[in-house]
């Protein structure tokens, strides 16, 4: 595969809308973002997600594009964009901007082109009904908006019209275009259009919003045939004329590799390895393997996720989440002792690190805010950036925020680099340590125990993991040899027996075998 630098990459997302307010209107900007680069940097990072610049009304959290060849003004100018992308390169970093491939803005003005009701260019550009009474079984179709005869689809809120790369099985004629038409194929050449003009501005790759999403009626859920044709002849034209760029899909299967993307992202999905690890207690009656009483289950989080990586691992990686914009934050959910053990964990499998801004402070979910700009329980995972006791928590001088700020003393940026025992400073040692080791960037990776609530230890090459996230000691049937010297400890590390390794309670322990 190509993009070598992802190989070692740990990516940083950043939700502008809530990171750094430079201009104190309320949102944050690019020139805040730029202006916390070495801040980012300094963390172990060296790789940037940028959720959605694009001009957009924001009905979706900008996930609804108005222009997909304008920055938002909301974030600043042209030229603050392109001062943020050449810095954070001068300082070493990549960036990926947040790629909407599926849907637009009904303020778009394709979409407003596409629906006049006389014929044009545009007309097959999104996908329409045949008449304004027509709501096809099985598809959210929004009627009476505009004159045009018929009503169009959407993917998800009646805002987003759909883009209509076809469908691969055509059960009305009347209405839907194979994914080998001629109208599919041009939406398919629009979005490479896209593509090219973000990627000559200096952006090096996306990440894909609903990446399985572009061609309807595909096939079963999860491999999406005619969808996965879609992405590997955009693949072949970026390996061919921008070999260095990254492709991360938002679909959690294994085809999404097969497709053409580098790396898929784990997603919390009800019952796959990165819900049984860490976010089971979000449903009834199932459990985290972290789940403090040990209701969780290591064996079933090894087997899900030995499997997945078994699809995927000569050819691509696992995008393994601290948590995203889509997702309620882990803290409070659990302490932040608990949640060194988490990132130890997560970010010493297989799969390239990505922290959700704040998540290295341990930043909470916040429960019960009003929905704004449509993200309903997301909201509560995308309040301001909390970086001291000042005003809006050093956010933003303005009078109102876009969203509350939350004042912590102890759950702030400030605070928590003057503590040398803090979450912050911990993530910083992880992901030096995690540098150092060229195997937790191998593909090498072995599963030693893994059953119910006992300590889970796994192999990266020559090092020894092993966590225990109960609060007693455990005992684990893994022979070490007792020389071998300890490299990385929470906790007090574990110690190698005749018969095994006694695990301290609450304790991350990497070994190198001898």
């Amino acid at each position: 595969m190509n993009c070598t630098w992802l190989k070692s990459a740990v990516f940083y997302e950043i939700y502008p809308n809530s990171f750094m307010d430079s201009n104190g209107d309320g949102y944050g900007d690019f020139k805040g973002i730029t202006g916390k680069l070495d801040y980012i940097k300094s963390l172990g990072c060296n790789a940037i997600w940028l959720n959605p610049h694009y001009d957009s009304p924001f009905m979706d959290g900008g996930y609804d594009v108005r222009d997909y060849f304008k920055v938002s003004e909301r974030f600043g100018t042209e030229e603050d964009f392109d001062e943020f992308i050449k810095t954070a390169h001068a300082k070493g970093m990549k960036v990926i901007l947040d790629l909407v491939p599926g849907h637009t803005s009904e303020q778009n003005a394709d979409f407003l082109k596409s629906a006049e009701p006389t014929e044009n260019e545009l007309s097959d550009r999104f996908i329409w009904t045949r008449g304004e009474w027509d709501f096809p079984q099985g598809f959210k179709a929004i009627s009476g908006r505009h004159n045009r005869k018929g009503n169009y689809i959407v993917n998800f809120y009646s805002t987003q019209p759909s883009l209509n790369y076809g469908f691969n099985r055509v059960d009305d004629p009347s209405w839907q275009m194979s994914y080998k038409s001629d109208a599919a194929k041009k939406t398919r050449e629009w979005l490479k259009g896209v593509m090219r003009f973000w990627l000559d501005r200096g952006c090096d790759g996306f990440r894909v919003d609903m990446a399985d999403s572009l061609v309807k009626n595909d096939g079963e859920q999860g491999e999406k045939p005619a969808t996965s044709e879609v992405w590997k002849d955009i693949r072949a034209m970026l390996d061919k004329e921008y070999p260095d760029t990254v492709l991360v899909s938002e679909w959690s299967n294994a085809q999404s590799i097969r497709a053409g993307f580098h790396a898929d992202f784990m997603l919390d999905h009800h019952g796959n390895p990165y819900n049984l690890l860490v976010r089971g207690e979000e449903e009834p009656d199932v459990y985290s393997y972290f789940d403090i009483n040990g209701r969780g289950d290591a064996g079933k989080f090894a087997q899900g996720f030995c499997e997945w990586y078994d699809k995927i691992k000569d050819d691509g990686y696992f995008a393994l989440i601290s948590c995203n914009h889509d997702t309620p934050r882990l803290a409070p959910n659990y302490t932040h002792e608990q949640l060194k053990l988490i990132y130890s964990t997560l970010f010493t499998l297989p799969g390239v690190p990505f922290i959700y801004y704040g998540d290295e402070i341990g930043m909470k979910y916040i429960k019960d805010l009003p929905s704004v700009e449509c993200g309903f329980a997301r909201t509560g995972s995308r309040t301001p950036m909390q970086w001291d006791m000042t005003k809006n928590a050093g956010f933003s001088n303005a009078e109102r925020t876009f969203l509350p700020t939350e004042i912590d003393k102890a759950v702030n940026v400030v605070a928590q680099l003057k503590d040398k025992k803090s979450l912050l400073n911990f993530i910083k040692e992880l992901l030096a340590f995690r540098k150092s080791r060229a195997e937790f960037t191998s593909r090498d990776f072995e599963v030693a125990h893994a059953k119910g609530g006992e300590p889970l230890v796994y192999r990266r090459g020559g090092l020894i993991c092993v966590v225990n996230p109960l609060k007693v000691k455990q005992s684990v049937p893994v022979v070490v040899n007792p020389k071998a010297p300890v490299l990385f400890n929470i906790g007090k590390a574990a110690k190698p027996k005749k018969t095994g390794l006694d695990v301290a309670p609450l304790s991350f322990t990497v070994f190198e075998s001898k």
